[in-house]
């Protein structure tokens, strides 16, 4: 069924279809908003968020529609995953469906016990952030968190699991930014050598938060963007389904509601369809997020290659290409990360908003539910 799910997303995809009778092979679940650390290049500096966790009713109906489909969650995204009380639990309820997981952590409280749990779970992998080969700039970029503990903690926690001889795949990832971007050779020396750690990962900096003039050019859009087609959708912690993660930190609007909507009514919904289109068209800088948008743009070859291969594989093989790429090893046209650009035009009415249609009245979500809750931030709907 997987296969064949990526079979109809691949040749949807090399077709530019719109219509696309499939779902998405990944998702990042943010089954937490909550955080303990303050990042100044992180989205939730902008957008505050509420100390809230999804409901088991929105994470339990997520995994049961897309669990012959999906093969691949992140559960992550604006908040600390082991923040979140039910994170095993939720790692053993994907795994019942034949997903797999991945978990993102800042460290801070990656514990013996902790780390225990997560070592004894069903866990593929595991992204140990640490943004610096040096205390201070690890500590400018993770202000809140300690060096020295957050070191030991990842060191910990990847030998014993090479003691182990079994656990989830680790990778130990810095994003590049202009403050750490020096210490790139020794941050990938120091963590290579690391018993346990199966990759290291130097990630460019996709939001435009540090860099607010970053972005692509339009002669970058050459080819529709894959998140449209493959994934990840990105899945708030109230069930607001937003096309990626790069729209809600660029203001979009959500395509949909997992408490409202089907999968298939979502993915397939007018909203996702109409930016389909305009990607196709070669129009996707005339959608007002994807104008704005900081992602890295892979090669059709690359997406092809993620929609042959299982997604569990895909995230094996990422950090490998992705060094291989900025190493030099890969044309540079194969990943194109976002560059500084000169000043913009001011907005233009004529950028199409995508937003999906308002609910019915008897379709309304519970007031914890709706992205209108005052203890969400009030953004402008595109």
């Amino acid at each position: 069924m997987r296969a064949w799910n990526r079979a109809k997303l691949l040749w949807a995809y090399l077709t530019g279809r719109d219509d696309v009778r499939a779902l998405p092979v990944e998702y990042i679940v943010e089954t937490t908003a909550k955080c303990n650390i303050y990042c100044p290049m992180c989205p939730r500096e902008t957008f505050k968020q509420p100390k809230e966790d999804m409901t088991a009713d929105i994470f339990d109906r997520l995994v049961r529609e897309s669990g012959r489909s999906a093969e691949h969650m992140m559960l992550i995204g604006l908040g600390e995953p082991l923040l979140d009380r039910a994170i095993f639990d939720r790692i053993e309820y994907c795994e019942r469906h034949n997903i797999h997981t991945l978990l993102s952590t800042n460290g801070t409280l990656l514990h013996d016990e902790a780390a225990g749990k997560l070592l004894a779970s069903p866990l593929a992998h595991i992204t140990l952030s640490f943004d610096g080969a040096t205390k201070e700039s690890f500590e400018f970029y993770r202000k809140g968190a300690k060096f020295e503990t957050v070191r030991d903690n990842f060191i910990r926690f990847a030998r014993r699991k090479k003691e182990l001889g079994r656990g989830p795949q680790i990778v130990v990832q810095m994003v590049r930014m202009e403050g750490n971007a020096h210490e790139v050779d020794d941050f990938v020396r120091y963590w290579s050598a690391v018993p346990g750690v199966d990759e290291v990962r130097v990630k460019e900096d996709e939001t435009n938060l540090m860099r607010p003039d970053a972005g692509h050019t339009g002669e970058e859009w050459k080819h529709p963007c894959h998140y449209l087609w493959r994934g990840p959708m990105y899945v708030k912690w109230n069930g607001d389904v937003y096309p990626c993660c790069q729209s809600y930190m660029l203001e979009g609007s959500p395509v949909g509601n997992v408490g409202r909507q089907t999968l298939p009514e979502i993915f397939n919904g007018e909203a996702m369809r109409e930016m389909r289109r305009l990607h196709v068209q070669g129009r996707a800088g005339e959608i007002s997020i994807c104008a704005r948008c900081c992602t890295t743009i892979p090669h059709p070859a690359l997406v092809a290659g993620s929609l042959l291969l299982h997604g569990a594989t895909v995230r094996r093989l990422l950090p490998w290409v992705e060094r291989a790429v900025y190493l030099a090893k890969l044309p540079k046209r194969w990943l194109r990360p976002p560059r500084r650009q000169p000043p913009p035009a001011p907005p233009s009415a004529s950028l199409v908003q995508i937003s999906a249609p308002p609910p019915k009245a008897a379709e309304a979500a519970p007031a914890s539910h709706r992205a209108e809750d005052p203890a969400l931030p009030s953004r402008p709907r595109d």
